[in-house]
């Protein structure tokens, strides 16, 4: 694992250690960042307004009234929560100007926040590549034929043993690594339902299609993968203000062609959340603020560990 010397600084230290965490894809609903306070609405409209400019469309009115269907689809999810979630930074960071973040991680689509919020990458470029990369994502797989499924209550080696022994051929693997107990998987639609029916039988407490159009974090998505590295090749990267873990491996990047590397592997790869959770308390962090709406992460850390504070931003600044 590649450490920044200056998280390991702050390692094994008694006073609060924190770091920032973006939710991913699943956290978007209409009405979101509702809870903010009045008084955040010029940061609200700011960065709207920057994205909007971008993508050609109202990102405060498909917020604000959809519709879902609109919303839920991933090309205009991504940059929309994106822009979510760098409002809930922008936020955070104006309420704790005195509170530096050891780290920052993202899941999936987090993790381009991550970067933007370390200044590795610029808001209205990321705003561009993640509507390319929803469409990237949409078009390598003809729609009903990929999805994915949450398997709850068994071992992640039971899992993962589950997907080869019912591939026969197609594609179905691990792709988010979430908490103990909770993986979800992913690939050819009918492997899929063959794992779904064989977790079943081997004491899942649930295995549950998830309502998603894209079969992410798997082989079906590698010429996706592909196609973002030509996109990230016209992308302006910075080495990152804050170390930022990645998903592919929990781990910080050195360099600036890593990075990019790291990018478009994530979306082939499995995300190793629970990893990177651990990889971060593992080195000193007590306190985790996930900056997005609602609180998925937040119900996933606690899952990781009890014994470390995880706090969903939202609600807490909305009270």
């Amino acid at each position: 694992m590649v450490v920044s010397p200056g998280l390991l600084r702050y390692s094994g230290t008694k006073q609060m250690t924190c770091a920032v965490i973006f939710p991913g894809q699943g956290s978007q609903s209409i009405g979101m960042l509702n809870k903010l306070p009045e008084a955040f609405h010029e940061t609200k409209a700011y960065w709207m307004g920057l994205a909007s400019d971008v993508l050609g469309y109202d990102v405060a009115a498909l917020i604000e009234s959809g519709p879902e269907e609109t919303l839920n689809q991933t090309a205009h999810t991504q940059p929309v929560l994106l822009t979510a979630n760098q409002i809930m930074w922008s936020v955070w960071r104006s309420q704790h100007p005195n509170l530096e973040p050891v780290a920052l991680a993202g899941h999936s689509l987090g993790e381009f926040s991550a970067l933007v919020a370390a200044e590795s990458l610029a808001f209205e470029e990321a705003v561009a590549l993640v509507a390319n990369r929803g469409r990237l994502m949409q078009e390598a797989v003809p729609e009903g034929t990929g999805t994915m499924a949450a398997i709850l209550g068994l071992p992640d080696d039971v899992v993962e043993a589950i997907c080869r022994e019912v591939a026969e051929g197609e594609v179905v693997a691990p792709a988010n690594y979430n908490s103990p107990g909770q993986l979800v998987i992913a690939g050819d639609a009918a492997a899929v339902e063959r794992a779904m029916l064989q977790a079943k039988a081997a004491g899942a407490k649930r295995a549950m299609i998830l309502p998603v159009s894209v079969p992410s974090h798997c082989a079906l998505m590698a010429q996706a993968g592909k196609e973002l590295g030509k996109s990230l090749e016209n992308i302006s990267l910075s080495l990152p203000k804050f170390p930022v873990f990645h998903n592919v491996d929990a781990s910080t990047k050195k360099t600036i062609e890593s990075i990019r590397e790291a990018l478009v592997e994530q979306l082939a790869m499995p995300v190793q959340w629970t990893k990177t959770m651990k990889a971060l308390i593992y080195l000193g962090v007590d306190h985790f603020y996930e900056c997005g709406p609602g609180r998925v992460l937040t119900g996933l850390g606690r899952r990781i560990d009890k014994e470390v504070t995880w706090v969903a931003y939202e609600q807490e600044v909305g009270e």
